[in-house]
């Protein structure tokens, strides 16, 4: 049996996006020929939401090693919040200590807390250890560049300045590369050539069916959000104007639906809800003001706070039905497309029509799903009246696309990686 380590800043009970990919697949791992333990960041150093119920996903048998970080309260001061900079050293100090204690075969970076890849190449070099980068999203990036300075993200001039030094430290080094996008791996090895032959796969996020029989033995302990006796179709997730080009198709056609007998638009509820990243009670509207100038604010709920996860799908579930809207950029994959599809109930896409999000969702038997550029007034109001009138049937999943598409499935392409990435190192 292999050994793997996992350095994962956030991790249950902490309810961050990044986390999942990790914890959908520690079931697995050992079926793969892989022993995994996991370093995480204390709880009580995060800045994120709590979930408790994530912990019931994760097996019991599993070691969890957690590192301090630095308090938050003091270095925001100096402008560093990020739990990956407060951690670093930490992170740094303790697997030291446990690599010389013990062996491991590979290091396994899966978080979008970047700056603490840069330890892999500190680690390969004292211990001998390979690690594999799996990217979720991009690390340095120039989308926001030229974007104007309220969508650019906090902070973007240090980061933007941060990110294009540590990256190339990251990078250089690593033995092996996981995306959930083919587009991230080509552009790290045209911007590295020196890592241009190491193994690199895109595996996209799993569908963990375990989350849903969680989320329904808990639905009574979660606060409803929807409105009783409307029609609620529901998205959950980030908002941001990168998102408007798929929205908007749909609100030009709400716009231009007719109020009669036959479709009572006021008994229908659009809710997009946990669009910021802000704190709690702090967020910036992204989807109203959108709303607003289509003269839908009365169709239209936004709640920028967050949600738990379960809290998340148990929404879902509780939903007429679901809507997903994507980024503008035609890199962005949407890895929270997987719990939306297990709801089984209707569901309209809208995406980049260079979104690999379309393929995946119409491998399922899902044929609502569109490019922005595609769809037409006559899809969505087609849509909208089924949700209405519960005339849209249930989808029938496609089970080659369910086993296709699984957690099983996708711990077993990482392994694959894995053991490529060992290999690799001993050439």
């Amino acid at each position: 049996m292999k050994k793997l380590l996992i350095i994962s800043p956030y991790f249950p009970p902490v309810n961050a996006a990044d986390m999942h990919r990790v914890r959908t697949s520690l079931r697995y791992f050992a079926e793969e020929g892989w022993e995994a333990e996991v370093v995480t960041v204390d709880p009580a150093y995060a800045d994120m939401g709590r979930d408790e119920l994530l912990l019931q996903s994760i097996p019991r048998d599993i070691k969890i090693h957690q590192v301090k970080a630095f308090n938050k309260t003091l270095t925001a001061k100096i402008g560093l919040g990020s739990i990956a900079l407060r951690s670093m050293w930490y992170y740094r100090r303790y697997v030291d200590k446990l690599l010389t204690r013990q062996h491991f075969d590979l290091i396994y970076f899966s978080t979008t807390q970047f700056p603490v890849l840069v330890l892999g190449a500190h680690w390969k070099k004292k211990h001998g250890v390979p690690y594999v980068i799996d990217m979720q999203d991009p690390w340095h990036s120039d989308y926001y560049r030229d974007k104007p300075k309220d969508q650019q993200p906090p902070k973007y001039w240090f980061s933007y300045r941060l990110n294009k030094y540590l990256e190339p430290i990251a990078l250089k080094k690593a033995s092996g590369l996981i995306s959930v996008s083919q587009d991230y791996i080509n552009d790290l090895k045209a911007r590295y050539p020196v890592i241009q032959n190491i193994p690199a796969a895109t595996i996209t996020f799993g569908m963990f069916a375990p989350d849903m029989d969680i989320a329904d033995a808990h639905r009574e302990g979660f606060a409803p959000l929807l409105s009783p006796g409307f029609t609620n179709i529901v998205y959950i997730g980030r908002g941001g104007s990168d998102m408007h080009k798929a929205i908007a198709p749909v609100f030009e056609a709400l716009k231009a639906m007719p109020n009669d007998g036959a479709i009572n638009k006021k008994q229908l509820k659009f809710y997009f809800i946990g669009t910021s990243y802000a704190p709690q009670g702090q967020g910036k509207a992204s989807i109203m003001p959108l709303a607003e100038q289509y003269g839908l604010a009365d169709l239209v709920t936004e709640i920028t706070d967050r949600i738990s996860y379960y809290h998340t799908l148990v929404t879902l579930m509780q939903a007429d039905a679901l809507f997903i809207p994507g980024s503008d950029d035609a890199k962005y994959t949407a890895s929270k497309i997987y719990p939306y599809i297990l709801t089984r109930k209707p569901l309209l896409g809208i995406f980049n029509p260079k979104s690999s999000a379309i393929d995946i969702i119409k491998e399922f038997g899902i044929d609502t799903v569109y490019g922005y550029d595609a769809v037409v007034a006559a899809d969505i109001h087609r849509f909208i009246v089924g949700a209405i009138d519960k005339t849209s049937a249930t989808p029938a999943l496609s089970p080659h696309a369910m086993a296709k598409h699984s957690a099983q499935t996708k711990t077993g392409l990482q392994c694959s990686i894995f053991n490529q990435a060992t290999q690799y190192e001993q050439l």
